[in-house]
């Protein structure tokens, strides 16, 4: 029997254009699914375009299928905000959400970031769980996302 499954294992993670198809491909399924979560869009804020973003990668699997991505815009202080972490439904619980974070944590350092910020949605508790998870502590609302109610942010120190 084929376990269509990705081996994170063979997770391949490279740096790719923001704009790139099958970065394209990706954050509209995750627009998708954060639409359908919250009924629209809520992101407040400016949203991230290619030349705002510092870093973008994409996780593959060994035969090159886009399972998920993640990219880092810079926003003050030298600290980046992770930005548009999405690891596709079928390739969630498999080691590809921590491979592209460790990622975007390396490249943050590169930057010489002193810390990573984030924001997630209020009804997204796997993501919420899984940066807890991964040693993010909860900050208050930074940004754009002060008095966003749909929003909590978190941070990390590098």
């Amino acid at each position: 029997m084929t376990s269509s499954i990705p081996d994170p294992l063979a997770c391949i993670i490279s740096a790719e254009p923001f704009d790139a198809p099958d970065a394209q491909r990706l954050r509209a399924a995750q627009r998708i699914e954060i639409d359908s979560t919250y009924g629209r869009d809520t992101e407040p804020g400016e949203k991230p375009t290619a030349e705002s973003i510092t870093a973008f990668f994409l996780a593959r699997d060994a035969a090159g299928t886009p399972l998920g991505c993640g990219g880092l815009r810079e926003i003050e202080d030298g600290i980046v905000e992770i930005k548009r972490m999405y690891v596709r439904s079928e390739a969630r619980g498999i080691g590809v959400a921590t491979a592209i974070l460790r990622q975007l944590e390396e490249s943050a350092r590169e930057l010489g970031s002193p810390a990573v910020v984030l924001e997630t949605g209020t009804e997204q508790r796997r993501a919420i769980a899984f940066y807890e998870r991964e040693g993010f502590t909860r900050i208050a609302n930074f940004g754009p996302y002060r008095g966003a109610p749909l929003s909590v942010c978190y941070s990390k120190i590098l």
